[in-house]
């Protein structure tokens, strides 16, 4: 049984795996000579979005400092407490992490492991996300 202790627990492990795909992602973007961990092959690799093209940034900003703000903001809600603050974030991380992986599958056709690792990871904070929004009062 998941109870909100637990939760909240999960939702600060969930949040720091999240910080380090992202720190992972904001490595390859600034480096000259990115890690080649994420190169699985042509289909399967980081590339596409850290390393230019249409993924890569989001009206200037790098992606993987959008995803690295948002698992920062979730790491706090859940240091807080803070239900809204964690729905908030996991609903906009969700539906972020969504485009990517559309935009992934069917723009570029080229698939980010660690893309899709964080958008497991998003999804898991967005349901822990709805368990606090709709479980009653303690």
């Amino acid at each position: 049984m998941l109870t909100k202790a637990s939760a909240w627990k999960w939702v600060t492990i969930l949040s720091v795996i999240g910080v380090f795909l992202a720190l992972y992602l904001l490595y390859n973007y600034y480096s000259p000579t990115p890690s080649t961990v994420c190169d699985i092959s042509g289909k399967f690799n980081c590339g596409a979005v850290t390393r230019g093209g249409t993924l890569a940034t989001v009206l200037g900003i790098p992606v993987a400092i959008i995803g690295l703000t948002g698992y920062v903001l979730i790491f706090i809600s859940s240091m807080l407490k803070n239900v809204k603050l964690l729905f908030a974030m996991a609903t906009f991380g969700m539906l972020f992490c969504l485009r990517m992986t559309i935009l992934e599958i069917f723009v570029v056709k080229v698939y980010c492991p660690v893309c899709l690792a964080c958008q497991l990871v998003m999804a898991l904070l967005f349901l822990l996300s709805l368990y606090f929004l709709f479980s009653k009062k303690k």
